[in-house]
């Protein structure tokens, strides 16, 4: 009988240290574990095969010792995604203007609407500059003096900024982009009592407007 008391006695002894050992709380004052440790906190019991730690009655996530299965696990936060940076705008090509204006009479015999060798000359030079710009549109406008009706003087300066139209596309300028007008004689830039004045009056203006070609 003495013997199976002693017994008792040390299943006893070995539940209390084993009981102590079960729920501790840190020296510090952290949290509680409650997975089974050797007496000095030191190591916690694991199953044979070294992978399951053994819990104790209060078990939960919350007190699992850290590493052990089932512990919560301190959650990572993700670093932010760096801030897209949009790409510099890029400046628009500044537009360019140019409106020239040529004697009528340097360009078409009087009364006439076929271009003279002369003014051939001139419009090559034109088309020359104009390939260094992204040529948008190019105006011609014909004007007249003041000889003759209003309607025919229209007719003319219409045939006489075709003319022009027609040379400029022949040298390679795009049709859809010249476009032609006739004032007749309603836009005189002088008078038309003199014969210089009347001179100034018989012209032909171009408008040249695009982009500066980038270099």
């Amino acid at each position: 009988m003495k013997k199976l008391n002693k017994v008792a006695m040390l299943f006893a002894s070995a539940a209390l240290v084993t009981a102590a050992g079960a729920q501790v709380k840190a020296a510090d004052g952290g949290k509680t574990i409650d997975n089974w440790q050797n007496g000095t906190s030191e190591l916690v019991w694991k199953n044979g095969t070294n992978e399951l730690c053994w819990r104790d009655a209060n078990w939960t996530p919350a007190t699992a010792a850290v590493d052990c299965d089932g512990a919560l696990k301190a959650q990572v936060t993700a670093a932010p995604a760096p801030a897209v940076v949009p790409p510099a705008p890029v400046a628009p090509q500044p537009a360019v203007a140019s409106k020239v204006t040529y004697s009528a009479d340097a360009f078409f015999d009087f009364d006439k609407s076929v271009l003279k060798p002369a003014g051939k000359a001139k419009l090559d030079d034109l088309t020359g500059k104009i390939k260094d710009i992204n040529l948008e549109v190019i105006i011609a406008v014909g004007h007249t003096d003041s000889i003759g009706s209003d309607a025919y003087n229209q007719k003319l300066s219409v045939r006489r900024a075709e003319a022009v139209k027609a040379y400029l596309v022949s040298k390679g300028i795009e049709k859809s982009r010249v476009y032609t007008e006739g004032k007749g004689k309603k836009q005189p830039v002088a008078s038309n009592a003199t014969a210089a004045g009347r001179a100034q009056n018989r012209r032909v203006e171009i408008e040249v407007v695009g982009t500066k070609a980038a270099q």
